[in-house]
């Protein structure tokens, strides 16, 4: 299929992996980019010089184009801006922070550039930076997210209304259906995260991988939001942070308790009690593990199927 997005970024399906941490490495990027999708490495837990690998690794294993997802908040995010650079990546997704710090430097080395919001207002203020793309993501999703909480059945129209850029919708996106109702409501494309957390090729833990295929509806919830909101799987981590908040904690009490690496404790290395597991509302509807080719596959053939049953009415 074609429209501005598989034009934009020369792929054959707008299905776009969201780039995770401690998901998102060379492999699952190359095998979705190899499926017809968009591949995006992500930065946000990689040093410098593991993002300059992952990189190379990524251009051995696909002739396609994949890119890399960079958090605003990155402490050295001029190195990886550099080696990104460098290695003459084409296409690079900004998040959680200003575009303009570095839209008009990317885009100066003809790099296309997309950046995730989570409001209609953050959303104009990308599209006045000069951004190729925005990606608006719902409340659903997994991962930091916006402080509004709006959802992608809200947030897609209303983004939609007031911007001319091509959009991505993403939070809630698993499935064939979820990618043709996004569709509907305005996006020319999908960004799918959680779905990918539980492919074979993701570079989380397997314990991790599990208790996303095993999780019900409600078993995630929106907190920390006096630091940077999360959505996260209720565990014994998220238990602590609840009684935190009972207990009237300070920010710089939440800060202690959240301390550092509890991302990488849990999705990275599978502590599923004191680890931050990091997943969208969506996980309850993803059901196994699978190769990241047969989902792009998956959610194809619901989405080819599902258009045409709607056409036919």
């Amino acid at each position: 299929m074609r429209n501005r997005i598989t034009e934009l970024f020369k792929i054959e399906f707008p299905i776009i992996q969201g780039g995770m941490i401690w998901t998102s490495g060379w492999r699952l990027a190359s095998a979705v980019s190899n499926s017809g999708g968009l591949g995006v490495i992500g930065s946000g837990s990689m040093y410098p010089d593991v993002l300059k690998e992952h990189i190379q690794k990524c251009k051995k294993a696909t002739s396609k184009p994949f890119a890399v997802n960079v958090p605003m908040l990155y402490p050295d995010i001029d190195k990886l801006m550099d080696i990104i650079i460098e290695e003459d990546v084409k296409i690079v997704f900004t998040s959680a922070g200003n575009p303009k710090t570095w839209t008009s430097i990317l885009k100066e080395k003809g790099i296309t550039v997309v950046h995730v919001v989570s409001s209609l207002k953050f959303a104009l203020k990308a599209q006045d930076a000069g951004v190729d793309a925005i990606v608006a993501e719902g409340f659903e999703a997994g991962g930091h997210n916006g402080r509004d909480e709006t959802t992608t059945l809200v947030l897609i129209p209303a983004v939609k209304e007031k911007i001319t850029i091509p959009l991505i919708a993403a939070g809630g996106i698993a499935t064939g259906k979820a990618m043709l109702a996004a569709m509907v409501l305005g996006a020319d494309g999908v960004q799918v995260g959680s779905r990918f957390v539980a492919s074979e090729e993701a570079s989380n833990h397997i314990n991790f991988k599990e208790v996303v295929v095993n999780a019900n509806e409600g078993d995630t919830q929106l907190t920390l939001k006096e630091l940077a909101p999360v959505r996260l799987v209720k565990n014994k981590f998220y238990n602590e942070v609840q009684k935190a908040y009972v207990e009237g904690a300070t920010t710089e009490e939440l800060k202690t308790l959240l301390g550092r690496g509890r991302a990488k404790k849990g999705m990275f290395f599978g502590d599923l009690e004191d680890g931050e597991l990091e997943i969208g509302q969506v996980s309850a509807l993803i059901h196994d593990i699978k190769p990241a080719g047969e989902i792009i596959n998956e959610i194809m053939s619901e989405f080819t199927k599902r258009k045409a049953e709607i056409s036919s009415l």
